[in-house]
């Protein structure tokens, strides 16, 4: 398939100065190796010291940047989890938050959260939904533009559906991806000499379980990073060798009217080091900013969420 070369991409502050080292010092002096999206391999006791990046927040509503490798909420899927976003950020503001939506653990960036019962309710019961943009690295030359319209069976777990109905039909599922960059890297781990990936700007329509990483699966482009989807063998390349070893799935750019101000909230959730590093190593960074999804407005709600 012929490589895409769009103009266009995904709204993010990329400063193509900044070099990033392999590990990075936390603030009590742990190193992080951020090849898993900047989170410690140490497993750590005390909530209390985290602390999630604050994108925006009013007095109804909290959007954060979860990390990859955090689970939103506790689950029987990862029944010895100990650390949590939603208890992270009780903690972090001292009082309770109800999590509006999912993101999968070894999913990064925007996630929104009702500061309030009422909130919740109001926001799940307007009838605009969210509109949701992710960033993800894929394999191969990923189509310049489609639109996948393919349902998807309900994925039930073991633990948590075992009383769940299993004759239920596929439900409609569609996602948009757009090609902003790819490469090519000489390698000798696979059949061929070399090894082409793409930079992949992802808008889901409809939110089904794994929706964007099953899609992409769908038409043969699964997400680096994706055990259960993707090749093993570029999964390990990319962790030993290019320092990343996370789903390289980033929520990138979350957009929702407001229930009660009628506003349109507008929140761009930045890359962790580790995704970052890799936008620099593949030269994407002209790709990614400016771009039609970055204007002034939203460098300004960027920087005072900040």
């Amino acid at each position: 398939m012929t490589p895409a070369t769009p103009s266009v991409s995904a709204a993010l502050p990329v400063n193509p100065n900044i070099k990033i080292p392999n590990s990075i010092d936390t603030p009590t002096g742990t190193p992080t190796d951020i090849s898993t999206g900047g989170i410690s391999t140490e497993t750590q006791n005390d909530t209390q010291a985290e602390k999630l990046d604050i994108l925006y927040r009013d007095e109804h509503y909290i959007v954060v940047n979860k990390p990859s490798g955090l689970l939103v909420h506790r689950s029987m899927i990862d029944r010895h989890e100990t650390r949590f976003a939603l208890q992270i950020l009780r903690d972090q503001i001292n009082q309770h938050v109800f999590p509006l939506h999912r993101l999968d653990k070894p999913t990064s960036g925007a996630l929104i959260f009702a500061l309030s019962a009422e909130a919740a309710r109001d926001f799940n019961t307007q009838t605009q939904t969210p509109h949701k943009e992710y960033l993800a690295i894929t394999r191969g030359y990923a189509p310049a533009e489609i639109f996948v319209d393919h349902p998807l069976s309900v994925q039930l777990d073991k633990i948590c559906d075992n009383k769940a109905r299993t004759n239920k039909p596929p439900q409609l599922a569609q996602t948009r991806f757009k090609c902003l960059a790819t490469t090519c890297i000489d390698t000798d781990f696979d059949r061929y000499p070399q090894s082409r990936y793409s930079l992949v700007a992802c808008f889901p329509t409809t939110g089904r379980k794994h929706q964007i990483r099953r899609h992409l699966k769908h038409i043969s482009h699964p997400i680096i990073g994706d055990a259960k989807h993707g090749k093993g063998i570029h999964n390990r390349y990319f962790k030993e060798h290019l320092n990343a070893g996370r789903l390289l799935l980033h929520a990138v750019q979350i957009n929702f009217k407001h229930p009660y101000s009628q506003r349109e909230i507008d929140v761009i959730a930045p890359l962790d080091a580790c995704f970052q590093q890799l936008i620099e190593r593949f030269q994407w960074v002209d790709k990614i900013s400016p771009s039609r999804y970055y204007d002034k407005n939203r460098e300004e709600q960027y920087f005072e969420a900040r």
